[in-house]
């Protein structure tokens, strides 16, 4: 199954928004700094097309973003409602609207991966005992084809010679 290619610009774009509209009741600024942050480095990704760097950089910000939104949605949830009705409303939709980019984030990421891999990256993950890498330097080229090694001649006589017999 082909994985859809999904437009970087189309991911920062949506949590974007999602992000702005989560802002307007209840989230601290705090939240707001790290995701807008966040967002900037994904403008640079988009810009640099080539660059690996500035995907890997968001990939990891956006990491991070999920990390702090719950710990945010943990700290600020209001626990009692807003007084006024339209109160009510704004909160509803501010929090449905930050939760759904919450949601979303997990999904953004693989797809950001993606991009990081089409763009040349490499991953190399070292926790001691495991490792998972991708090293390519033990496969060969098709593209080049070596002359097979000669034989070593450990009496240096020439290919074509009778081997001489030995007095002992």
């Amino acid at each position: 199954m082909e994985i859809p290619a999904i437009n970087l610009k189309a991911i920062v774009l949506v949590h974007w928004l999602l992000t702005v509209w989560g802002c307007m009741a209840w989230l601290p600024t705090s939240y707001a700094w790290v995701n807008f942050s966040v967002f900037a480095i994904g403008v640079w990704a988009i810009a640099q097309r080539d660059s690996i760097d500035a995907v890997l950089m968001f990939l990891v910000g956006m990491f991070v973003t999920i990390v702090t939104d719950i710990v945010h949605f943990g700290i600020f949830y209001p626990i009692n409602d807003f007084a006024a009705e339209s109160g009510k409303n704004v909160f509803r939709f501010s929090a449905g609207m930050a939760i759904l980019s919450l949601l979303l984030k997990p999904a953004s990421c693989f797809f950001v991966y993606q991009m990081y891999r089409e763009r040349g990256g490499d991953y190399n993950v070292n926790f001691g005992f495991i490792t998972v890498s991708r090293d390519r330097e033990a496969y060969q080229s098709i593209d080049q084809q070596e002359e097979p090694p000669t034989p070593a001649n450990p009496f240096n006589q020439a290919q074509d010679s009778k081997p001489s017999v030995r007095a002992y």
